[in-house]
Parts: C-alpha cells; structure tokens; sequence
C-alpha cells in the first residue's frame, strides 16, 4: 500500500517540496489550500495526485505532514492538528522562515506523541505559485530541522529520508540557533532594504530625478525589498526579540560610522570598507544561502535594433532559459547595458560559454 504525504499550502516552497518527495518515491501526495483555483492547478501540474476538502480529511491519511504556510497561519493549522486523530507515526513538519515561536506551539502536537520537527528550506525563487514549484528548487540549498529535545534521532532521519528528493545539505539547529542566525543573514537585511527603499522614496518626493538614477545599481541592490508584505510582517512580528537587538547594534554602527566621517577620519573609514569587502568577498560563491542567490550575467551589446533578439536568439537555439531580461540604463561600475537572470548557475555558465563563442563581451558580478 503507498504511503501518503498531506501537503498544506500549495504554493512555490510546497509543490516543489511535493515534487521533490515525488522523484523520490512512488507514493501518494494529498494537497490542501485555501485558494481552491490553485488547488485545481496543482492537480493538472501533477503536483499532487489528489485534493482534500479539509485540513482534518488530509491529515487522518497522512504519513507526512508538511505545512508550508505564513508562520502566523502555520501556528492556526498546528492547533488544528491538534485536534486531529492522527496516525500515531505520523512526522509533521513545516517551512517557516523563523522556529521559536512554532516549536512552542507545537507542543500541543507533541504533548499527544505526535512527532513535530521543525523546518526551513533555504531557497526559494524569483517566481511564485505552485506553477513555479520544481523538484530541483532545494538542490545544495540549506534545509535546516529544527527538532524538539524529546525527538528521537531515528524520527529525524525518517524526515530526512523523505526529504531525500530535494537534494538539500541538511543542518541541525536549535530554535534560537535558527532564529539568531536567520535574522542576521536574512531578516535584518530585508529590513535594511526596505528601509533603504523608503529614504530615496521621501527624496522622490521632492526631487523625481533620483527614480531615474535609482534604476541601476540601486534597483539592484534593494531587490529583495519586493519580497512578500504578508511574510515580512509575519518574520518580523516572530522573531522580535532577535531583530530588536540587532536593530540597536545597527544604530551603534551607524553611529561609528558617523563619528568617522564627523571626525573626518580617513584611514579609519579606509579599513572600515576594506575589512568588510575581505569578509563579504570570502563568503562562499557556490552556495546557496539564506537569501536567494541571483544568476545575473552582463552583456555589452551594441546599441542598434535587433541586437537583444540576437542574444536571446543565440541561448534559444541552445535551449537556455532566461528568468528575466534587462536593460541597464545607468551603468555605474558594470560593464554591460544588458542584464539577464538565470534559474541556476549551470544555466548561466553555458550562457557565458555560448556567448563567448559569438564574439560577446560578459561580465559576472561578484
């Protein structure tokens, strides 16, 4: 008899992790969502075999159960859950870009035996919906389990095993282990970039120019700023303990920084910018880390009519895909006034390589 996976939540991160566990296993994957129109898209994509018409009809067959939901929401399925007369073997786990807050509520779960580990795929996409989910979305991405201190290690390896399809490199963290690490390298920045975004917003007020400076290197450095309203209130009403305190140690670094250039300091502001240029350029390249890496390649190309369909003609003929396309029309310090946007690195390599051939200039910036 096949085994059967609940998934809650039929968008990018659950189908993908629904196709994931698919190539992995012959089994039976149930879906669930709220919005019944991507319900039905799911079924036609084959993402899932069949829908149920409740959280309860689903989770009563389940031998997984993945919540892949906003973390406000997550913590109302889970009490839901709670309710459930579950297989007493079941593995409930979850996606959620914080950890504390969720685990605490899931002891209603583990209080009845119910195994609950808590988890966090590292990866996500430009694209969302469930027409964007890929079984490759995780591969060499960081998928960090967050279980309670009463789960067994054989439960943890059982989810691992599930999660075999997806090709991820699996890390074991505490709750607040999770939390502190994910708001410094992924919470703390989106705030930065937002706020970023609405101080050229108050100049826009009263000078429209800086929009149009601000389409270069700007633009590309707040991308993250237009990530999910919904989810960033979320993130940031469960992990306020962690995010207060580094919102305070960003205003005493803001306040050095200002000291220096009060002070007129040169050498001092001279090693503040070159110590983090050493830090940030030793970060690992290949990676995938907790922010999304973007696979841009730079294209110099001349400005007559035709010459972008020459360049995306050249990558169709050898069946590259671009995510995106675009023309750069302030160039600051990067060579190239044609931007194009890869799924992954491989994508980009062999349009580099393909482009080459060509006689085309391209720029990968670091």
């Amino acid at each position: 008899m096949k085994k059967t996976v609940f998934v809650i939540g039929l968008g990018l991160i659950g189908g993908s992790i629904a196709l994931a566990i698919k190539r992995k296993y012959d089994i039976n994957i149930i879906g669930f969502d709220v919005n019944e129109e991507r319900v039905g898209l799911a079924k036609t994509l084959q993402v899932i075999d069949e829908s149920a018409n409740s959280i309860e009809e689903g989770a009563v067959k389940a031998n997984l159960i993945v919540i892949s939901a906003p973390v406000q929401q997550t913590e109302k399925i889970i009490e839901q859950l709670a309710t459930v007369d579950l297989d007493p073997s079941v593995i409930i786990t979850d996606v959620g870009s914080t950890k504390k807050q969720i685990m605490k509520k899931a002891e209603l779960l583990l209080e009845k035996g119910v195994t609950f580990i808590g988890g966090h795929p590292m990866a996500g996409s430009h694209k969302s919906g469930v027409s964007a989910a890929r079984a490759h979305l995780f591969e060499n991405a960081f998928y960090i389990l967050t279980p309670s201190k009463q789960t067994s290690r054989e439960k943890i390896d059982e989810l691992k095993d599930w999660l075999e399809g997806t090709k991820a490199n699996f890390l074991i963290l505490s709750p607040d282990e999770h939390d502190e690490l994910t708001g410094a390298i992924s919470h703390f920045p989106h705030i930065v970039a937002a706020s970023l975004v609405h101080q050229v917003a108050m100049i826009a007020e009263e000078n429209s120019t800086v929009s149009r400076l601000a389409a270069g290197g700007f633009r590309d450095i707040t991308r993250i700023a237009s990530s999910s309203p919904i989810m960033w209130r979320d993130i940031l009403l469960h992990n306020k303990e962690i995010l207060l305190k580094l919102l305070q140690k960003w205003q005493e670094e803001m306040e050095r920084v200002k000291d220096m250039i009060r002070r007129m300091d040169g050498e001092a502001i001279y090693h503040y910018f070159l110590e983090a240029k050493q830090f940030r350029d030793g970060l690992p390249i290949r990676q995938k880390g907790a922010i999304p890496a973007f696979y841009d390649l730079y294209v110099d190309v001349l400005d007559h009519p035709g010459s972008i369909s020459e360049v995306t003609s050249i990558l169709a003929k050898e069946e590259i895909s671009i995510t995106n396309i675009r023309i750069i029309e302030i160039r600051e310090d990067i060579m190239g006034v044609l931007r194009l946007s890869f799924r992954n690195e491989d994508d980009r390599k062999k349009a580099q390589e393909v482009l080459a051939q060509h006689k085309y200039e391209t720029f990968i910036e670091m």
